[in-house]
This record gives C-alpha cells, sequence and structure tokens, in this order.
C-alpha cells in the first residue's frame, strides 16, 4: 500500500510536552470546531468537537506519559488521517514538541517507537519506553 491509499486511523492520540490547557482548547476550536475544554476530573479534561458532519469527543490527560499530556480522538473523522499528521498540526500551532505512535497498532508492533515532532518541524524517531502503552 503506498501513503495515500492507507486507511484512516480509528482514533488519533498524541502526547504534547508543556502545551498550556488554553492554547489546546484554542487549537481545537479552530481544528475541529470544538467547545472550550472542561474539566472531566483530577487532570483530565474533555471537549467534542466536528468535522464533516461526525462528532470527534476528545479527552486530555495531563501528565499521561512520562510527564507529556496525552491528547485522545476518539473517532477516525478527524481531519488528520494519522497520528503523525496531527502530531504535526499540534506541533506547529502549539509551538511545542509532540510525540505520537509510529504507525497503527499491530499485533508485534515495538510499542515503543515514536515519531517525535518539534515546532521548526524537524522529525526524529525514537525509542520512548515510558509512554505508558
Amino acid at each position: 500500500m503506498t501513503p495515500d491509499s492507507q486507511p484512516r486511523y480509528p482514533d488519533i492520540e498524541i502526547y504534547l510536552a508543556k502545551a498550556p490547557i488554553e492554547g489546546v482548547s484554542d487549537w481545537l476550536g479552530a481544528a475541529i470546531g470544538a467547545e472550550p475544554l472542561a474539566p472531566a476530573g483530577k487532570g483530565k479534561w474533555r471537549t467534542r468537537g466536528h468535522h464533516e458532519g461526525h462528532e470527534i469527543p476528545v479527552l486530555l490527560v495531563e501528565k499521561a506519559a512520562d510527564g507529556y499530556a496525552s491528547l485522545w480522538f476518539d473517532s477516525p473523522a478527524t481531519p488528520w488521517e494519522s497520528d503523525a499528521a496531527c502530531a504535526r498540526a499540534a506541533a506547529a500551532r502549539l509551538g511545542c514538541e509532540v510525540r505520537c505512535s509510529l504507525g497503527g497498532w499491530q499485533p508485534g508492533d515495538d510499542p515503543d517507537r515514536f515519531l517525535q515532532v518539534l515546532p521548526d518541524g524537524s522529525e526524529e524517531e525514537l525509542h520512548w519506553p515510558d509512554s505508558g502503552h
């Protein structure tokens, strides 16, 4: 399969370094028309956005993995076709380091292989065993 023919991910999860809640809320509003993030328990925030007529539940968990916040879009209907595409958009808009898995999860995949995206657009594969997966 070529990258253009890959199916969309069933959900998207990225990890944010030092991204303020307000900045994430603003980005979600611009990207998917989401309402501001609302508290949903200790260190957890929720909202819902929309894209092309589909609802997108969103969960932000502060300090989810090795000091990074987890941002999870529980829908295949996001504007991004993959975790990496979302990570690139988030790093550019939020001005922070973003990490994500290198691909969809398949049995036998190395769960510790991640893509690191920096605000300047540079990317690097890395081994991140403390990601919580």
